[in-house]
């Protein structure tokens, strides 16, 4: 195992933990920095807002975990910190802490790129001294948000979840790809940046693990898969695709999206199928655990061999987590795209 000596900084100052942990689920999802502190090492200490950065070691330049302190917790003998990224201003917590903007005929983000949009948004919810936009970049394709113009009093994360769907790229005809939109951080700021999902087929690959070398133990998540899919084209053209069998065995689950190349409801239906087929394709996300690749970045490529070639593949990194002592740390990844057998033919190894 690669040693490491964490490092936990409260609006700069280092300081003393015991235990930590550290969670990134990926998916416009807030990463979560959980960590505690002796009683004696907080005396004196303000820590309602105050930024916390996480380096996975001294010596980094860039944290692993930017964000600010959420909740405390003090007992007799130590106290128990929350940290949130930039994200925990955005996702769907308690009315009152859900950032919204309100939209309407004079404040509005039409004419705007989908980027440029998410940049406005995140100004007009005085959230851009938490989250950076200086690398955001744009969607691929680029999409205008006047096609469906937003209106009313919104959350953010429903505004750039909106937008992101709204943009699905076809260069890979077996496999649309949607834009997803991540933090990373500059050593200085959070930065949020759009990125299009990786294609684990093309991709540089960031890592290698096989099962004998640096993989304990295998987890598999059953994700919801959309089973009715509506495709919205050019000029109010559409075309709905349902799965019937997939409707029974796993519910109705809608997914919407725009692709303004289609001109007919034919082209429509046909993509709309590609999508269900490409989610289909995705439906179980693992999660591995091992000791290396703590530095694994949301949306990079990983490769896993095995000694059967059906079972060996790339694979996307959603996301990871990190327990950890100023002396020892334990780590697993979120990975997706690989059919059950995998997990069944690494268990198996076992037996």
């Amino acid at each position: 195992m690669l040693e490491l000596t964490p490092k936990i900084c409260i609006s700069g100052r280092e300081m003393d933990f015991t235990q930590a942990g550290y969670s990134h689920q990926g998916g416009l999802k807030a990463a979560q920095l959980d960590f505690t502190i002796p009683l004696n090492a907080g005396v004196g200490m303000n820590f309602w807002n105050r930024e916390v950065t996480f380096f996975m070691n001294t010596s980094d330049a860039i944290p692993l975990f930017r964000g600010w302190i959420k909740r405390v917790k003090e007992s007799f003998t130590d106290i128990q910190i929350h940290a949130e990224d930039g994200f925990g201003y955005l996702v769907k917590g308690g009315e009152a802490e859900t950032a919204k903007v309100a939209l309407d005929d004079r404040t509005n983000l039409d004419g705007l790129t989908a980027g440029a949009a998410i940049k406005k948004v995140i100004e007009l919810g005085k959230l851009d001294t938490k989250i950076k936009t200086d690398y955001i970049g744009d969607t691929d394709p680029v999409i205008s948000s006047s096609k469906n113009p937003i209106r009313g009093t919104k959350t953010i994360l429903d505004i750039i979840q909106t937008l992101l769907k709204e943009s699905v790229n076809t260069d890979t005809v077996d496999l649309p790809r949607p834009n997803i939109a991540k933090i990373v951080d500059d050593g200085t700021y959070s930065q949020l940046v759009i990125e299009l999902e990786a294609d684990v087929d093309n991709a540089v690959i960031s890592h290698v693990y096989t099962e004998y070398d640096n993989i304990t133990n295998l987890k598999i998540i059953n994700r919801k898969v959309p089973t009715v899919v509506i495709v919205n084209g050019n000029n109010g053209v559409k075309g709905t695709f349902v799965h019937d069998s997939a409707l029974s065995a796993l519910d109705r689950t809608y997914l919407e999206v725009t692709n303004n190349s289609l001109l007919s409801p034919a082209a429509c239906y046909d993509f709309a199928q590609k999508i269900f087929k490409a989610n289909l394709k995705t439906q179980f996300e693992y999660t591995f655990d091992t000791f290396e690749g703590v530095y694994l970045a949301e949306n990079s490529v990983i490769s896993i061999i095995t000694s059967e070639d059906e079972y060996s593949g790339n694979y996307r990194v959603l996301g990871k987590n990190i327990s950890f002592s100023p002396s020892s740390y334990t780590m697993s990844v979120l990975i997706n795209r690989k059919p059950p057998t995998l997990a069944e033919y690494i268990s198996s190894r076992d037996n």
